[in-house]
């Protein structure tokens, strides 16, 4: 079987893990590496075994598949050309600073029969396939989602950079149209938010409270659901959790099975099969549109709360 062609562009953070991961997986072959940061393109392609491009038009004569692990302001400018070249990607989430944009990047994958996946990589994470499968008909979720400040992708708030990983989740769980949002944040270090709390309210009657931080000196992502006849809860970093039900007159406490493993390499690996198959991806650029219009009212409610806030101090 010949192997998929395979690129990043952006080789930063995120980018150079993608490299690395396509690098070792058995159905692809690593060819390209593209970065605005030429020296950092090619000492990424050295150490895996690729080309250094030095635009999108060389990048594209080489590969069949890429990673876009640019800032989110690039993603359609980069996506929206190399799609309607019938290149398969997966885009970092993200998947755009709009919107607007983020459906025209699914529209035009689906003009030019391109695979589009997004980069929510909880979505591969062992933990959560576990708990989806004990997972009947949630009335109440708690998320929290908190670590040390990243230094990095600070050009997004902290609901764009890690809540929309958990946004995703709520609502591929829930499955059930948004009501009411109830969002509040503050900035620290950043000029966006950094520190955010959400609850939102769904039609089925299900709520959600989400906690996201990038000030703590901790590493948490947990998740916690209650539903009629049991709670979960579970660990993402960790990949453990258990579940309390009631047996009778006795609440009973059972670990739930996690077959752990990486979730990056499980979500890279999936994407290539998809690019391979054509099947259609975990998480689709119009999931992840939606994810994204949710993330920005929440942000939109966060800004028109700080600016208020200044207002009235300017007004002392």
């Amino acid at each position: 079987m010949e192997k998929i062609k395979v690129g990043v562009v952006g080789v930063g953070h995120i980018g150079i893990n993608h490299a690395r991961i396509y690098s070792e997986l058995p159905d692809c072959q690593l060819v390209a590496i593209l970065d605005a940061n030429i020296h950092a393109a090619k000492k990424a392609a050295a150490k895996y075994g690729a080309k250094a491009c030095s635009s999108l038009e060389e990048f594209s004569q080489f590969i069949e598949a890429a990673t876009v692990a640019t800032p989110t302001e690039s993603h359609h400018v980069v996506g929206s050309y190399l799609l309607s070249q019938g290149k398969h990607l997966l885009i970092e989430k993200p998947l755009a600073d709009t919107t607007e944009r983020a459906q025209e990047l699914a529209a035009i994958a689906a003009k030019h029969h391109a695979i589009l996946q997004v980069g929510h990589v909880e979505r591969f994470n062992p933990a959560l396939e576990a708990l989806e499968e004990q997972l009947k008909n949630p009335r109440f979720l708690e998320v929290t989602r908190i670590s040390p400040y990243p230094n990095r992708s600070i050009d997004i708030g902290v609901v764009l950079d890690l809540m929309i990983h958990d946004l995703e989740i709520v609502l591929h769980l829930v499955r059930s149209a948004v009501v009411s949002i109830d969002p509040v944040g503050i900035a620290v270090l950043s000029r966006g938010e950094d520190i955010a709390n959400v609850r939102i309210h769904f039609e089925n009657g299900c709520v959600a409270n989400l906690t996201a931080s990038r000030i703590s000196r901790d590493k948490v992502r947990k998740i916690r659901i209650f539903q009629e006849d049991a709670y979960l809860s579970l660990d993402y970093q960790k990949q453990n959790g258990y579940m309390l039900r009631l047996n009778g007159k006795e609440i009973k406490k059972q670990r739930v099975k996690v077959i752990k493993g990486e979730p990056l390499q499980r979500e890279l690996a999936a994407f290539i099969d998809c690019a391979r198959t054509g099947l259609k991806p975990r998480v689709t650029g119009h999931e992840a549109a939606v994810a994204l219009e949710l993330a920005l009212r929440i942000t939109k409610q966060i800004q028109e709360q700080a600016a208020t806030r200044q207002s009235v101090k300017s007004d002392e």
